[in-house]
């Protein structure tokens, strides 16, 4: 595990593909919250010294497997997944809360429909300590290995108007680090600039639209 800032833990690295990466991260906030899912149950013991986790949030149905069963029997954790991808997550585990519109939970994570890399694909925004506010977009947005955000679209499965959509949503927030579940490159936690961040998505929208043409 590696402290990314005072409330925010990051599991080890996956590999589930060649060139990305994933992490899981646990949020210490009033209760612990893992969002995205863990590779192995490695450092199930570090999760238990951090305070066990609470409740599980996945972006998509591409962080389900074995381990979401064991996680909850683990730490007697509440999962909560996407209504859309309900039935193939459910095949994990037992899903404790479906997620079904844009709410702010008592949790105080707030969950936005985002799809189109997958139909079920969620972004959730957290206000962290010192000000930060963390916003996970899954395989939704990412930053690519050359440093451009890059839309998680791949062709023949993703659906590119409900994924263009899903990123003017995303512009209109005012994060300040962005984490995304799969990444290139040499992390998936970037700060940046509220100011910017609508210009940055654009970036992303604008790359989408260059991959739906070159694959038309």
């Amino acid at each position: 595990m590696r402290r990314v800032f005072a409330d925010l833990w990051e599991t080890s690295s996956d590999n589930p593909f060649p060139g990305l990466t994933t992490h899981a991260y646990l949020w210490t906030s009033s209760r612990n919250i893992l969002f995205y899912s863990v590779a192995s149950d490695a450092e199930f013991d570090e999760l238990d010294r951090l305070g066990g986790i609470d409740d599980q949030y996945l972006s998509h149905q591409d962080e389900a497997g074995p381990l979401l069963a064991a996680i909850s029997e683990r730490f007697r954790s509440t999962l909560h997944a996407p209504a859309a991808e309900a039935d193939r997550i459910g095949d994990h585990a037992r899903i404790g809360v479906t997620l079904a519109g844009r709410h702010t939970d008592d949790n105080g994570v707030e969950a936005i429909p985002t799809p189109g890399h997958s139909p079920g694909s969620t972004s959730y925004l957290v206000h962290g300590v010192d000000g930060n506010r963390y916003l996970f977009t899954g395989d939704t947005l990412y930053r690519n290995a050359s440093g451009r955000w890059t839309a998680g679209y791949l062709p023949g499965i993703s659906e590119a108007e409900r994924l263009a959509a899903s990123l003017e949503i995303l512009g209109t927030l005012a994060p300040n680090v962005v984490i995304s579940s799969a990444y290139a490159g040499d992390s998936a936690v970037h700060r940046v600039d509220p100011s910017s961040w609508t210009a940055d998505v654009a970036q992303a929208t604008l790359g989408l639209q260059t991959a739906v043409s070159r694959n038309a």
